[in-house]
């Protein structure tokens, strides 16, 4: 899918300097995190990893299979992210590796009692609502990359991989920035899965009302008014609380949205992309046509004839 944002890619490991074809390791160690890096460049299956830590891990190139917990087996590719609690056993499979076609993969281990005070910092500092807190959802392990969350993850490669003097105080601070960005990916990934909160907390279920309310009516005219009104909060506190809980605006949302909307209804070969832009909620076509290639990476059109056989 176009609108998962790659990560920087480091360089290979040179054919010499490789120790093993399958799972080489290049390690960086910090004050309260280990930045690994992993290549594969032969086939192989169910190779077993298991880390300490909490480990945030991020597809750079290539495919994997990932066996974990007692879910079903899954793809994992560049633009993703998995998120494995500390002792939890992960089985790879690598279907596709070869010399000419390597994995490579980055899994980052934070402290815990880093994690720790991060998250209690975030509760101290910018308390949510009702009796929801800042945490880590260790069900909801599996994401895209949006930007900002490469954006992080991108700064963090290069400080880890840095010979600054410098380099742990960075690192401390983009932690931080990662587990907020983290946090705000898994309640957007919440917010489109199928699953329903059950008990949890006045802001959390708010904002899944605000979210559907906005798909139900994609195609209306929806003003920050109308959503603030819905949401039974005064216009600036319901901007403010939108974007601590995502990390992006109600605008930017909506936008979402619409593009996606759109992607489901370019699957129909026969549609029209005038129609696809106003069943989408644009008025534009020109408008709609430059924001999908800015999101996606390609026209409409040429989305369209992916799925055309």
């Amino acid at each position: 899918m176009h609108s998962k944002k790659l990560l920087t890619t480091p360089a290979l490991t040179t054919e010499k300097s490789l120790k093993t074809l399958v799972e080489n390791r290049s390690v960086y160690s910090l004050d309260n995190c280990e930045l690994n890096i992993f290549e594969t460049y032969k086939e192989a299956q169910l190779v077993p990893l298991k880390f300490n830590d909490l480990v945030v891990t991020s597809m750079l190139r290539g495919k994997k299979v990932m066996h974990l917990f007692d879910d079903p087996e899954f793809e994992y590719l560049p633009g993703e992210t998995v998120i494995v609690p500390s002792n939890v056993e992960m089985r790879i499979d690598f279907p596709e590796a070869s010399t000419h076609n390597p994995t490579q993969c980055l899994a980052l281990a934070i402290d815990h009692d880093k994690i720790n005070s991060t998250l209690n910092f975030l509760n101290e500092r910018y308390p949510k609502d009702g009796k929801n807190i800042w945490k880590l959802d260790h069900e909801n392990y599996f994401f895209y990359n949006n930007t900002e969350l490469a954006t992080s993850i991108n700064k963090l490669i290069k400080e880890c991989m840095s010979t600054s003097v410098t380099k742990d105080a960075l690192v401390d601070l983009s932690l931080q920035e990662l587990l907020v960005r983290i946090v705000q990916s898994q309640t957007i990934q919440g917010l489109n899965s199928s699953k329903t909160l059950q008990a949890g907390g006045d802001s959390e279920s708010a904002m899944h009302v605000i979210a559907e309310y906005i798909k139900n009516n994609i195609t209306q005219n929806l003003s920050l008014k109308d959503l603030s009104e819905k949401a039974c909060m005064s216009t600036t506190s319901f901007y403010r609380y939108f974007k601590r809980e995502l990390g992006m605006t109600p605008l930017e949302f909506i936008l979402n949205e619409k593009i996606k909307q759109a992607k489901q209804l370019l699957k129909h070969p026969g549609i029209q992309v005038n129609e696809v832009c106003f069943q989408s909620g644009f008025e534009d076509c020109n408008y709609f046509i430059r924001l999908f290639k800015k999101h996606e990476g390609i026209t409409p059109k040429q989305y369209q004839q992916l799925y055309i056989n």
